[in-house]
């Protein structure tokens, strides 16, 4: 970036965030149509050139709940992708499952029950209360506020093929307290009754993407950042979106005063159906231009939730391993903390793994650890009615922007995009080393480590040049070669393998594409099943060692 660095201006930031506090802006609503006209009209002034699309998406509104507890009525509400059920309700005993993991399961009949899970909703447990047959699910809050949430385990808008995954089951949140009685009633064994009563307004409507781009002079197809969020909301969410949306038009208006320093373009996108259709605006967004994105998008970065109250963590955001050393830079210099990153969650509007994209961020500054266990660590007023002005900390939306701003500067001025495959060389050797030692005596791993070390020096001879690289022709050849690696490179550690369909919305494994290693790995010595796993291993290390050798042939250093 340039020696003086972009200073985000307070007052326009909290104009923003003031302007956002005036909507609820569910998906697909006349409300949320009207507030993206807003970003439009801001957008527009800066420069851009802007398009509003149109497109259909599968979107879940959550309507009245009733929950009855041997019948007491009790404080409630329902969920995004939850079950509507007759005007009667359902009713059935109640069980308690704890966090509804699969080993709370075990051994328990739930079908035709109501379960009563520890937790805020989650795609996850819905599916496997739909897989064995319950009708109904509690989820108890970790405090007195009842959460939103989307609970469908499909990735975007379902397909013929996905449909069949969206949960089956009423789903409601009560409270802490309200659970607490609830348990000590199911671990008394007095087998209490419950009547649940839900309406979930859920069916394909037309929902919008605002896409803002601008490009260096006379480069219009130049290659590109993504720079998205999403717009819709919980109620009205001035801290998740407004603050990253506000982050989102500040920086665009910073960023094109020195449009001229580009070495490539930028691409703005704001999202809805991100909060009820589970990512449907991003993953349209991602297969219906996928061509362009393959051959232009060279990193995207994503924002969610800036400048929270007490959101005083800049340490744990997300970032896949080749640009983890651009946000680590970002962050020291901004706040002086050490950016150690994690791993990105299955989360986060991050569509565009499939493609081949490297990606950072999601949510960027976290609350400090407390004593009750959430969700997230982004406020106790996350997903609820209380995500309002007052949780806006002025000072922290200005650091966050900051931080991305800088982020956007590098990206977008760097004559070499800053893509470190060293790292991404690390990270798969260590998961690699891990997997040799189980797999000893069942298959040799020797191969795959090699072309690994082989990819980490074909990374470093190109960092090296990269380094001191000043033509701009050559600079193009590197990183036109960065883009075609990322293609094989990024679906190898985020994905299970079709870069074409959308993988599910449900956790992931960290390198899901070692998923066939792993699971021959874990079958104990003597197993007779060994044989058949073995099978799929082979393939499985077959594609991966496949994807690394042409990411080598990809980053030689002939002709630069």
């Amino acid at each position: 970036m340039s020696e003086a660095p972009l200073q985000p201006d307070r007052q326009i930031l909290m104009g923003h965030i003031h302007e956002f506090g005036k909507r609820v802006k569910l998906s697909g609503t006349a409300e949320e149509l009207e507030s993206f006209r807003y970003l439009e009209r801001q957008i527009s002034s800066y420069g851009y050139r802007t398009q509003l699309l149109s497109h259909d998406a599968y979107i879940s509104l959550p309507g009245k709940a009733a929950v009855e507890i041997d019948g007491n009525v009790v404080r409630c509400i329902t969920h995004s992708m939850s079950v509507s059920t007759p005007g009667e309700g359902i009713s059935a005993q109640v069980i308690y499952v704890a966090e509804g993991t699969e080993a709370d399961f075990e051994g328990i009949n739930v079908k035709g029950r109501i379960i009563l899970v520890d937790g805020i909703a989650t795609e996850d447990v819905a599916a496997l209360a739909s897989a064995r047959g319950a009708i109904g699910q509690l989820h108890v809050s970790p405090n007195e506020h009842l959460y939103e949430m989307c609970v469908s385990p499909v990735w975007g808008s379902p397909s013929q093929y996905t449909r069949t995954q969206l949960p089956k089951t009423a789903i409601c949140t009560i409270s802490r307290d309200d659970g607490e009685r609830l348990r000590q009633a199911c671990r008394a064994g007095r087998a209490p009754v419950a009547r649940l009563t839900t309406e979930v307004d859920t069916g394909w409507r037309k929902t919008p993407i605002l896409v803002a781009e601008l490009f260096p002079d006379n480069r219009p197809d130049a290659p590109f950042i993504l720079f998205s969020g999403h717009h819709d909301t919980w109620h009205y969410g001035v801290m998740d979106n407004g603050g990253a949306n506000a982050t989102m038009l500040e920086a665009a208006r910073l960023l094109a005063e020195r449009r001229d320093t580009w070495q490539r373009g930028l691409r703005i996108c704001f999202w809805s159906g991100h909060s009820h259709g589970r990512y449907s605006g991003s993953a349209w967004y991602a297969d219906e231009y996928w061509d362009e994105l393959e051959q232009r998008c060279v990193a995207h970065v994503n924002v969610d939730s800036t400048g929270g109250a007490g959101a005083d963590i800049l340490t744990n955001s997300a970032v896949i391993d080749e640009l983890k050393a651009v946000a680590a830079r970002a962050v020291e210099t901004v706040t002086g903390q050490v950016h150690r990153g994690r791993r990105h969650g299955r989360a986060a509007d991050q569509s565009f793994w499939g493609v081949g994209i490297p990606s950072m961020f999601g949510s960027l500054s976290h609350q400090p650890p407390g004593p009750v266990k959430m969700l997230t660590a982004l406020g106790w007023w996350w997903h609820t009615p209380h995500d309002t002005e007052e949780h806006i900390d002025p000072a922290n939306l200005q650091r966050d922007t900051e931080i991305v701003l800088r982020v956007l500067g590098e990206l977008l001025d760097a004559r070499v995009l800053p893509l470190d495959y060293t790292a991404y060389a690390a990270s798969l050797k260590h998961e690699l080393d891990g997997l040799a030692a189980d797999l000893a005596g069942r298959m040799d791993m020797n191969v795959l480590t090699s072309v690994v070390d082989e990819l980490r020096q074909r990374a470093e001879a190109i960092n090296r040049v990269a380094q001191q690289e000043t033509d701009p022709v050559r600079a193009e050849i590197i990183n036109d070669r960065l883009r075609r690696a990322s293609r094989l490179l990024v679906p190898l550690n985020y994905t299970f393998g079709d870069r074409f369909h959308h993988d599910n919305a449900l956790p992931h494994p960290a390198w899901p594409s070692l998923s066939g290693l792993r699971e021959l790995a874990a079958l104990p010595e003597g197993h007779a099943d060994i044989p058949f796993f073995a099978v799929h291993a082979r393939q499985t290390r077959n594609r991966i060692l496949s994807v690394l050798r042409q990411a080598c042939t990809v980053l030689a250093l002939g002709g630069i």
